[in-house]
């Protein structure tokens, strides 16, 4: 499998990107967050790459995307960096693939650009409403309080690990930060860690303070593919209503998974999506004519 890394052209920011794949039209990915990286929907979105290309990218204050303080980071300025992104490619991408609250800014792209893409990806999308938001929040937070996961850091801090190996101390400690995503908290270990940044997270969802989507929803001409997994701390009432009130679109309740269904139910998850996103030919030297031509690559 063909890897890349360089740079893409936001908003008027660079955007560390990757590029996964060796033939066909290029999907772009969308990790969650908000102020995190693509670091964590690898190596399982990988597998997606066959038959066509997977361009992730880093959002702007996360990751590799490092950005003046100055810089707004709202959810505007993310759409915005996503319109550059697609404009930036020939032929544009008519698909996007968001994960979590890459979901949802799959969403208001749309909204914004409507008709800029065909097809949308939203995989265990981000609450879209307040009340959901809500109560993943208080969700997440019972099962973080659980007496197992208590007892696992208690012991973890104990441990001496943070002197004697510190990379297996933030190894789980980063599992255990992260334990209540999963409908069992061991699948943890599973999961590439990854970073946060505070900042770009905090500013994203106070620019969305007080929105809602919903009276807007049937703005979004994509055909539009929905997965959630039945024990997510994100409500499925949240996944049904954003299913509903889009007017293509399909909902794939996973029963075997918490949030991150790329993790827990791998084989579903590649094939159900690999049956909806496109494919394309193979340009004559074997690498599609979107990613050579990409706007400052490297």
């Amino acid at each position: 499998m063909i890897e890349r890394t360089g740079t893409v052209a936001g908003a008027g920011v660079g955007l560390f990107a990757r590029r996964v794949g060796e033939s066909g039209p290029v999907v772009v990915v969308l990790h969650g967050g908000p102020g995190a990286s693509m670091d964590y929907l690898r190596p399982q979105f990988d597998l997606l790459a066959t038959g066509r290309t997977l361009l992730f990218y880093d959002q702007r204050g996360g990751g590799r995307s490092d950005v003046p303080r100055e810089t707004p980071l709202g959810w505007r300025e993310h759409v915005a960096d996503l319109e550059a992104v697609l404009a930036g490619l020939e032929p544009r991408p008519a698909c996007v693939l968001g994960f979590s609250w890459g979901a949802l800014l799959a969403v208001l792209h749309s909204l914004d650009h409507p008709g800029s893409v065909s097809r949308l990806a939203l995989v265990a999308p981000a609450p879209v409403t307040a009340e959901a938001h809500a109560a993943f929040s208080a969700e997440f937070a019972r099962r973080q309080a659980a007496p197992d996961l208590v007892r696992a850091r208690e012991a973890l801090s104990r441990s001496g690990l943070r002197e004697s190996d510190p990379d297996a101390f933030r190894r789980r400690a980063f599992e255990l930060s992260v334990a209540g995503y999963f409908r069992e908290a061991d699948r943890a270990a599973l999961l590439t860690p990854f970073q946060v940044s505070a900042r770009a997270q905090q500013a994203v969802w106070q620019s969305l303070a007080g929105m809602d989507v919903r009276d807007r929803l049937g703005e979004v001409g994509a055909e539009s593919l929905v997965l959630h997994g039945r024990h997510d701390p994100v409500p499925l009432a949240s996944s049904e209503l954003l299913a509903r009130g889009l007017p293509r679109a399909r909902l794939v309740v996973f029963e075997d998974s918490g949030h991150i269904i790329h993790v827990e139910e791998t084989a579903r998850f590649v094939a159900v999506l690999d049956d909806f996103l496109p494919r394309g030919a193979v340009t004559a030297r074997g690498t599609p004519s979107a990613v050579r031509r990409q706007k400052g690559a490297r």
